[in-house]
């Protein structure tokens, strides 16, 4: 779960930085974010087994999700690295390092509201037993793509 969560910390790292940047390099990391994306696409299809019918009504939810699940990543990053800007943590007052840990906490209870929501919009579209295939599936999904990004540093 701790490599999970550094997983996606660092894609998230890596999505805000393509942001920032012109030309050719924020190109590829749009195709490299839309290849991923296309991929996780296809397992959670093949995983989920969806019928046409939940297929129509699951995937515009979904995409919502994520859509929305990054807009607030991205918000809150940005707004975190502009409280440090670009010192260390150890130079925060205690008031600062308190002021942000509450804004963290705030963000994760949002991400966590905004997840309980989708399970909940999600429960008129699938079976339970699809929806928990779901969370299996894109756990799958990470510790995949995870494992390939590994194999590819370590291999060359």
């Amino acid at each position: 779960m701790k490599n999970y969560k550094l997983f996606i910390v660092t894609i998230f790292l890596i999505s805000i930085a393509s942001f920032g940047q012109n030309g050719p390099l924020r190109e590829h990391f749009k195709e490299k974010k839309e290849k991923i994306k296309a991929l996780k696409v296809a397992f959670i299809t093949t995983e989920l087994n969806l019928t046409p019918d939940e297929a129509a009504k699951f995937w515009p939810l979904f995409n919502a999700f994520e859509d929305r699940q990054q807009e607030i990543k991205k918000q809150k990053l940005k707004a975190y690295l502009e409280r440090t800007d670009g010192s260390s943590i150890d130079n925060l007052s205690e008031k600062e390092a308190a002021t942000l840990l509450t804004q963290m906490e705030s963000t994760e209870d949002e991400l966590f509201q905004l997840k309980k929501k989708f399970v909940s919009n999600l429960k008129g579209i699938l079976p339970s037993t699809k929806i928990l295939k779901l969370k299996k599936a894109e756990e799958q999904f990470s510790k995949k793509l995870l494992q390939q990004y590994r194999d590819k540093k370590i291999g060359g």
